[in-house]
């Protein structure tokens, strides 16, 4: 007859992903005349769960290069974007029910201009940013494991498995089309 033990150990009881695409408006301190780059900086993040699932707060700061009076100087404006995003868990173990977890968030794509164009009125940027975001909610769950009675099998026909191999062949090959 088996015996069994529960061991008590942490695993993740939650996961879940999100992909988000926004776009913001930009107002420049001159009216641009050209685009000449736009990056996505200085992304930091924290996350927290929440009855719906984890909520991931962050920001990252949006530089545009451009250049005004009919291009004959540049500038770069930055900007500073706050988002709040609630990640709903795909994966969720029914049987956890505590509140005491640990979250950890992940970025799978850190935010990334898509695309940044002027206006049609000529005075603002308009620029789409992409982000991707893994959370896991890892928390104590209880697993059940059978014992064997007599400890770990220590047989010498588990351990010897070079013998069972020495006559193979390396050079032999199926091809997939010969039968």
């Amino acid at each position: 007859m088996s015996e069994y033990r529960e061991i008590i150990t942490k695993a993740v009881v939650g996961k879940g992903k999100k992909y988000n695409r926004s776009t913001h408006t930009i107002t420049p301190s001159h009216t641009p005349s050209s685009i000449l780059g736009c990056w996505v900086i200085n992304h930091v993040y924290d996350a927290k769960k929440v009855k719906e699932g984890v909520e991931v707060s962050g920001k990252y700061d949006i530089n545009i290069w451009y250049s005004y009076s009919d291009n004959t100087r540049t500038e770069v404006v930055q900007e500073s974007v706050k988002y709040h995003e609630l990640v709903k868990l795909k994966y969720r173990d029914d049987n956890y029910t505590g509140e005491d977890c640990e979250v950890i968030a992940k970025s799978l794509k850190h935010p990334n201009c898509l695309d940044a164009v002027i206006s049609p009125n000529g005075n603002r940027f308009i620029v789409t940013v992409e982000k991707e975001v893994l959370v896991e909610v890892v928390g104590e769950t209880k697993v059940v494991v059978v014992v064997a009675p007599d400890g770990a099998y220590d047989g010498e026909d588990f351990y010897d498995l070079d013998d069972e191999f020495e006559d193979l062949d390396p050079d032999f090959i199926l091809d997939g089309e010969e039968e």
